[in-house]
């Protein structure tokens, strides 16, 4: 049986799963979080990690204890984390001149090619796009 393919998951799809005031985005992302977890198949990043820590402490309406912000660091830091390197911030730096993005979504771009996945969730970036064999997909449109 062949593995299946890696997906990378952008700080907002977890951020929407664990905000309370997200709605339906809030359902939409836990559901694909839940296939993930089962299918084995998810992906994060340093940074990831970073602004979904960040976005849970302060960045939303209702914000999450530090302690169980931690603890949800914690348990996905049990998926695949790529950390980027010097040769990994110019290539975010030629792709963000490149394909005209933010030097933020350009480096999410070369983590999830660093990591090996074919598709990235995200809603910061142009959904239904192809970065260098990279496809982008918005879970919430």
């Amino acid at each position: 049986m062949a593995a299946a393919e890696k997906i990378f998951v952008d700080s907002s799809v977890l951020v929407h799963a664990h905000d309370l005031d997200s709605g339906l985005k809030r359902a939409i992302a836990e559901h694909v979080l839940k296939q993930l977890w089962q299918d084995e198949t998810g992906v994060l990043s340093t940074q990831v990690l970073q602004e979904f820590y960040a976005a849970l402490t302060s960045g939303i309406a209702s914000p999450v204890p530090r302690r169980a912000a931690r603890d949800l660091i914690h348990a996905y830091s049990v998926w695949p984390v790529v950390t980027l390197d010097a040769a990994d911030v110019l290539a975010a730096s030629d792709f963000e001149e490149r394909y005209r993005l933010s030097f933020r979504d350009a480096q999410i771009v070369v983590a999830a090619r660093k990591s090996g996945a074919a598709l990235l969730l995200s809603d910061s970036l142009q959904p239904y796009r192809s970065i260098t064999g990279l496809e982008l997909q918005n879970p919430f449109a």
